[in-house]
């Protein structure tokens, strides 16, 4: 399975903006600049993490993105169904009843078996996604961090972040 682009993307972008301080936003355009991305392909996926409620979205010339909850309530799960859509990502399309010689009914009535183990695979995937919040990706970057990382984000906060009441 593949995800696309905009799921890492929005992950990281979530993360970022999780160690804003209180009231604090960042525009797309900073976003985009901070991980080298087109802002207006993040920007798609930013309004998709709006629309599901992941992150409130700030008017005017000194809006922008912060997260809608709390760190320990948005989880990996969240953001790849915000980007992805919610539709699995196997389809089966019965093909057992197509071309020359499909099989008789009587042998289709129950369901794939292929599609049965796809699906309980894609179970076990989304599980484990649910089970990581942005909280869990911080910790565990703050454990392996020397200080770099949390530098280059606080030098860069503190020229693109904007100020706003909450």
């Amino acid at each position: 399975m593949k995800l696309g682009d905009g799921v890492e993307q929005a992950i990281h972008s979530v993360t970022m903006l999780s160690t804003l301080s209180e009231g604090g936003v960042l525009s797309a355009a900073a976003l985009a600049e901070f991980h080298g991305l087109s802002t207006s392909y993040l920007l798609k996926h930013l309004q998709a993490l709006s629309g599901a409620g992941l992150l409130d979205t700030v008017p005017g010339p000194k809006g922008g993105y912060r997260l809608a909850k709390p760190p320990e309530k948005i989880t990996l799960l969240d953001i790849v169904l915000a980007v992805e859509g919610p539709a699995p990502a196997f389809r089966c399309a019965e093909i057992r009843r197509r071309g020359p010689n499909p099989l008789p009914g009587r042998y289709t009535a129950k369901p794939c078996g292929i599609n049965a183990a796809m699906l309980r695979a894609e179970k076990a995937y989304r599980a484990e996604l649910a089970k990581v919040s942005i909280a869990d990706i911080m910790a565990d970057l703050n454990a392996f961090d020397d200080g770099a990382i949390a530098a280059r984000g606080c030098a860069f906060l503190e020229i693109h972040e904007r100020k706003t009441a909450r």
